[in-house]
């Protein structure tokens, strides 16, 4: 009997990198595919991106309908108990064998709190990192105490997630999903892009994705207010946004992007690009502005320079590419002019991604199908300070099944 794997997304960009996982899965004759949809990809406000799943050849299982019409702390709560409930609900009805995960949203919590308590296994993908500007932080390490495989990016993340109290062998080393992405999508010439976009590209180009910042002391509309006063000022650029998560706070943030792309000609803004139009963007702009974790994991791959603003990715691992500045007007234009600095331009040729070169979905699907997972939801804590628990000299895991 084949293995149901059930694989979770609520986001379009979370999407973006499960999409070729979930093409192994489906392509695995040992391995049955479940897919649930969630969230952002339910709601008409974010785009309805559940169809962008759809147009990808897969079928639905379940959609699971918990975005209340606020974007509040106490709507974001409820929220997640709307998604808890309905959970329960779904892993009733499909029985999965094991779920996936990826990532650290309020709806991932809900998914991995549900199977938690119904004794199904858990994955964790991307798990091990820091962002300390969000209370995205400790959703991920709580996601990671809950679940029992990790398929982390990096090494530093593999020690982390060690050092949470998980067992070496079931850390898995597999790199960013992001790169595949990158590598198996067929991209959009320009011309196709400006097209698909109804924008025409101008000599300069900048992408701006500014989500909510949840622990800082600085609101968020205060930083993007900083962001937006520095954006105005460019001269011969134009600005392709992409719209704010649901987080608390996002709906604000996504009215001041359309007040001010509705009085620049020389700006657009989209609910949802979807991959292709995504990654095709990133061929031809100069570079990306914001916080979204996708200017340290992908656009280094991409040959582009990252205006990283604040702390919302504060802790992450970063490219050579990736320019840190303070929420600040002043900071944030001295960051845009390195962007555009010869010497700075220079180095991204040789930028190296700390996030691999490809293939972790492959390996991601190959260690799902072979690995047992009976017991596996009963897990002991690794202790990293008895000197019988060495985890020092054991390799990734992925790399010792690859040896096999």
């Amino acid at each position: 009997m084949n293995r149901k794997i059930c694989i979770i997304t609520g986001t379009r960009a979370e999407f973006g990198l499960l999409r070729w996982l979930m093409q192994e899965v489906q392509a695995s004759s040992a391995l049955q595919l479940q897919v649930v949809a969630t969230g952002m990809h339910l709601s008409p406000e974010f785009g309805l991106t559940y169809k962008e799943i759809e147009q990808a050849g897969f079928t639905i299982d379940a959609k699971i309908e918990m975005l209340v019409s606020a974007d509040t702390a106490t709507a974001v709560t409820k929220s997640m108990g709307l998604g808890l409930i309905s959970y329960a609900d779904t892993y009733a009805r499909l029985a999965p064998d094991l779920i996936v995960v990826l990532g650290d949203r309020f709806e991932i919590f809900a998914a991995a709190a549900a199977a938690l308590i119904a004794g199904i296994p858990v994955a964790h993908l991307h798990g091990g990192e820091t962002t300390e500007g969000a209370f995205d932080e400790a959703i991920r390490h709580s996601i990671t105490k809950m679940s029992h495989l990790h398929f982390v990016a990096a090494e530093e993340y593999r020690h982390r997630v060690i050092q949470l109290g998980e067992q070496p062998e079931r850390v898995f080393l597999v790199g960013g999903l992001g790169i595949d992405a990158i590598k198996r999508t067929a991209l959009l010439t320009r011309e196709e892009l400006e097209k698909s976009i109804d924008f025409k590209l101008a000599a300069r180009n900048l992408m701006i994705t500014f989500h909510p910042v949840t622990l800082d002391d600085q609101n968020s509309a205060q930083q993007m207010s900083e962001l937006l006063t520095a954006l105005d000022e460019l001269q011969d650029t134009n600005l392709i946004f992409t719209m704010p998560n649901a987080d608390t706070g996002g709906r604000e943030l996504s009215s001041m992007v359309e007040s001010f792309v509705a009085t620049h000609k020389n700006a657009r803004t989209y609910t949802s690009l979807g991959q292709l139009r995504y990654l095709s963007c990133l061929q031809y702009v100069d570079g990306v502005i914001g916080n979204s974790s996708s200017g340290l994991t992908e656009a280094p791959s991409m040959g582009i320079g990252t205006v990283n603003i604040g702390d919302r990715q504060k802790g992450r691992l970063s490219a050579s590419s990736v320019i840190h500045c303070a929420p600040t007007l002043d900071s944030i234009r001295e960051a845009i002019a390195k962007l555009y600095d010869s010497s700075y331009k220079s180095i991204l040729p040789q930028t190296v991604n700390p996030y691999g070169d490809g293939g972790a979905s492959k390996k991601i699907a190959d260690i799902l199908r072979n690995t047992s997972i009976e017991n596996l939801t009963k897990k002991s804590f690794f202790d990293i300070h008895v000197p019988s628990q060495s985890y020092s000299s054991i390799p990734p895991h992925a790399e010792i099944m690859n040896r096999q």
